[in-house]
């Protein structure tokens, strides 16, 4: 069975890092701005949570899931086939 193609979890890592640690600062003073990246941060939170859920659901299925880093994986390259969403490939350095 083909695992599932599912974003690696540094890509919400990494847009909530930015959002938090720059984005927030730069909007500080602009409370309409702020207010909008607050609501994009909680929408992160809930995607990820969300995506957490369906990965726990394949994992009690034994549906196999791939984490992706790009859209160019999965095209005859070897990904990161994963049984357990409690695993994670390590990041390309």
């Amino acid at each position: 069975m083909e695992p599932i193609p599912l974003p690696s979890h540094i890509h919400y890592e990494l847009l909530l890092q930015l959002l938090e640690r720059q984005t927030i600062f730069a909007v500080s003073q602009k409370p309409s701005q702020r207010e909008q990246v607050q609501q994009l941060i909680a929408t992160l939170r809930k995607a990820l949570a969300q995506q957490k859920h369906l990965e726990e659901s394949c994992e009690r299925e034994n549906l196999p899931v791939e984490y992706r880093w790009s859209l160019n994986e999965g095209n005859g390259k070897s990904g990161s086939s994963l049984n357990s969403p409690n695993v994670h490939p390590t990041p390309p350095v």
